[in-house]
């Protein structure tokens, strides 16, 4: 596929949008994203880095949210971030499109991106290539004088379920209230709203209805359905064990080619305070009369009910369950009665339950009016008329105070150190406000100060890790303050709070081999291990390519020769690895290979030796949702050289010193 950011290419637009791939998908009018993204920057770059498929073939119904406003509506080439042909976009379409690009990331992410955080994953980038896509469009459709009537654009507009009300027609109030949600007046919105439509014109002529062929599902088909049988070898490290002890210049060599692996990196010293409820809560406050007074006020929470072992016997008929009943009162047992319905024990125990624990109501009636060993009168249940056993009974039992009372006192205390906490935060943050230091405030309102030394990782000098409350935002915060300065406090939960400061930075140094020589010899040995062990695979694949047979290599190594049968290529074998499956799949029938295995310190080595084609290959093998995938990303091939061919046509001209003016506001 052409990569989107080739078909927007110019001169003069940006490198970094040069290869940008081509899908972004658009966020709803609830600014809902869709995508499923992983952890934080890297998943971003990659939802920031892409624009063509979704974003033109999907409903269009937001495109002013990622391109912008038309550039006619706030002003012309004089204040324009960049020109296509005629087609201009100004200095505030670019900045809203920004803002609104970056609201749907925070949003997705649940943090407010900083604009450091969006430079480095390239949203102004990505802003500026759908921007020049849009501009492109607009200035092919006036070529092609296309255009909407008013009543296709209220059609449009009314269709939108965004703006339906509870009856699920189009209500006004609601229309109005989204575009205040998204910053945009009902003018700029319906003037966009054309656009987009008009857009949408070009876009289905190229794109729509395209279907991948049956010849390119076929070969995926066959190409997802191979398995494969290989033999393999999995060496482990011992095989080339032991080696010698490093000489001292072997180690002093290994150690200046790694040097960088062993630098000691900046240290800060971090003072912080956590504010929670536990670490204000005062159990010295808490009275014994308000410990007693809840006791008696919650004595269900303290009390354990009455639970009874109760066994049913259900009958097909109120008579049947009465002559039963007769029978045990005549002196037959309900152990004979079970066995006479042809039942078990076990087919009638029902459980151990507290009465409010008992489905049916009236076994749980019947039960707890009984005495143990008693069987009750005919019941009507749930299920049919039957009998009640009772055959033990657990008495209630309620905890005395004093098996509770400090755990009941702790809780009181938590309870008010809850509703001051706000209080002391108000407190200690005016005292910093007012010039006492981060000691002082934190004396006056008796909080904790704790220090920990750590580097941007959260690791200690001497190796271990720190445990900070709210780690990730603490260390971020430290390493980008500087020593003494009184950085914002971090929230905790819902409730909680961290206030910090750096005492202290420790520059970062190279470390002298005497301060790591017993890590730099257990890494030489790994790497020297790793390599001869490398080596010595590559020298038996060989001898298995030269036509050893691979019986003779297994017994001299004194390994086994594994047999894996059935490899698909999305295998996940934990012999030979994801790397294993990708290489036993690059090589045809009778190839060989060698990978590193998964497990550490082990190298394989395998031989294909039955390749199957799936039964019933074909198109109708492929599931729909391949089916469909694939023919949108046919669709994106086709709007990228329709593209790539309107930026031969109109010049695309970018002004930098306009986007940064955008973003400077």
């Amino acid at each position: 596929m052409m990569a989107a950011g080739a078909a927007l290419t110019t001169k003069n637009v940006p490198q970094s949008n040069r290869h940008s791939p081509a899908r972004t998908l658009l966020p709803s009018l609830g600014l809902q994203f869709r995508e499923n993204l992983p952890p934080m920057l890297d998943s971003l770059r990659q939802a920031a880095s892409t624009w063509v498929a979704k974003l033109l073939l999907g409903l269009l119904v937001l495109s002013f949210a990622v391109w912008g406003i038309s550039g006619s509506i706030f002003g012309g080439p004089g204040n324009s971030v960049l020109t296509a042909g005629e087609t201009n976009v100004s200095i505030l379409e670019y900045r809203l499109a920004y803002d609104r690009q970056l609201r749907v990331l925070s949003n997705q992410f649940n943090t407010q991106l900083t604009r450091e955080q969006a430079q480095a994953i390239g949203i102004d980038q990505q802003v500026l290539s759908q921007l020049i896509a849009g501009a492109l469009l607009d200035e092919q459709a006036s070529e092609m004088r296309l255009g909407l009537s008013e009543d296709r654009l209220a059609q449009l507009t009314a269709e939108d379920p965004a703006f339906r009300g509870p009856d699920g027609r189009f209500n006004r109030q609601q229309f109005e209230y989204v575009l205040r949600q998204v910053g945009m007046r009902p003018e700029d919105y319906l003037k966009n709203r054309e656009q987009a439509a008009i857009r949408q014109q070009i876009v289905e002529a190229v794109a729509d209805g395209i279907r991948a062929p049956d010849a390119y599902l076929r070969a995926v088909s066959l190409y997802q359905g191979e398995d494969r049988t290989i033999e393999y070898v999995v060496i482990p490290r011992s095989v080339v064990e032991p080696i010698e002890d490093p000489t001292d210049a072997q180690l002093t060599e290994y150690f200046e080619a790694n040097k960088q692996r062993y630098a000691a990196p900046e240290y800060r010293r971090i003072a912080y305070i956590k504010l929670e409820p536990e670490d204000i809560a005062d159990e010295a406050t808490i009275l014994p009369e308000q410990v007693e007074r809840y006791y008696n006020n919650n004595i269900g929470r303290y009390t354990t009910p009455e639970r009874r072992r109760i066994e049913q016997l259900v009958f097909a008929s109120e008579e049947a369950a009465q002559e039963a009943l007769d029978k045990i009162r005549a002196g037959a047992s309900f152990e004979d009665i079970v066995a006479e319905q042809g039942r078990t024990m076990a087919d009638v125990e029902l459980g151990t339950f507290a009465k409010d624990g008992v489905a049916d109501d009236a076994i749980a009636e019947a039960a707890f009016s009984l005495e143990a060993g008693a069987v009750s009168d005919v019941v009507q249940g749930n299920f049919g008329h039957l009998l009640v056993r009772v055959t033990d009974i657990e008495e209630a039992r309620v905890e005395p105070l004093d098996s509770v009372a400090d755990q009941i006192r702790t809780d009181l205390a938590l309870d008010e150190a809850r509703a001051i906490l706000l209080d002391v935060y108000e407190a200690y943050e005016d005292a910093r406000a007012g010039g006492d230091t981060m000691q002082e405030a934190a004396s006056k309102q008796r909080l904790s100060i704790d220090t920990v030394e750590a580097d941007s990782r959260g690791r200690t000098p001497d190796g271990g890790e720190v445990d900070l409350p709210a780690q990730q935002e603490v260390l971020s915060g430290a390493f980008e303050s500087d020593v003494g300065v009184e950085n914002p406090p971090v929230n905790i939960g819902s409730s909680g709070f961290v206030f910090y400061e750096v005492e202290g930075i420790t520059p970062a140094r190279d470390r002298t081999l005497d301060e790591v020589r017993d890590q730099v010899v257990a890494d030489w040995r790994d790497d020297t291990l790793a390599r001869a062990l490398a080596e010595r695979a590559s020298a038996l694949h060989k001898q298995l390519e030269d036509g050893r047979p691979f019986s003779e290599i297994a017994a001299e190594l004194e390994l086994e020769l594994k047999t894996r049968r059935g490899l698909k290529r999305d295998s996940e074998d934990i012999d030979i690895g994801n790397a294993g499956v990708a290489a036993a799949f690059g090589v045809p029938r009778g190839g060989t290979g060698v990978v590193r295995g998964p497990s550490d310190g082990t190298q394989v080595i395998f031989r294909v030796t039955e390749v199957f084609e799936p039964v019933g290959a074909g198109p109708d093998a492929v599931p729909e949702q391949t089916r469909n995938a694939l023919a949108s990303g046919l669709a994106d091939d086709l709007l990228d050289q329709l593209v790539a061919k309107l930026q031969t046509q109109y010049e695309v001209r970018v002004n930098q010193s306009a986007i940064n003016q955008a973003l400077s506001f």
